[in-house]
């Protein structure tokens, strides 16, 4: 369960209005990335995308993509493997899935103190 600390800098990372879009890219728009057919296959790398991926669909530079992909990583919302020359990304399902539940928890509470009322 996410703790108070982990909360706030997730949404301090999404309230960042560019950090938000590139992360909805990520979560998305993603697993278009090739992987290297030499290499033995990894279902996990599979099903990411990366970064150079994600700069095609914006007109930020590489560094700013880069970036802005750094601190969703430090709010632990997304994943980063680097193989070979290519950083591969993926959302971090377990965090993500822990803030639904949070959100649901403050719907239900919120459901419960409108029936009170």
């Amino acid at each position: 369960m996410l703790g108070m600390d982990e909360k706030i800098r997730i949404f301090k990372a999404l309230g960042n209005e560019t950090r938000f879009l590139i992360f909805k890219n990520v979560f998305t728009g993603g697993y278009t990335c090739s992987i290297d057919n030499d290499k033995p296959y990894n279902e996990r790398l599979a099903q990411t995308t990366c970064v150079a991926t994600i700069a095609k669909n914006f007109t930020f530079s590489l560094p700013t993509i880069s970036k802005h992909l750094k601190e969703l990583k430090d709010a632990n919302i997304i994943t980063m493997t680097k193989r070979g020359n290519k950083i591969y990304i993926e959302p971090n399902e377990l965090i993500i899935k822990d803030l639904s539940e949070c959100f649901s928890t403050l719907v239900e509470n919120f459901s419960a103190t409108q029936q009170v009322l």
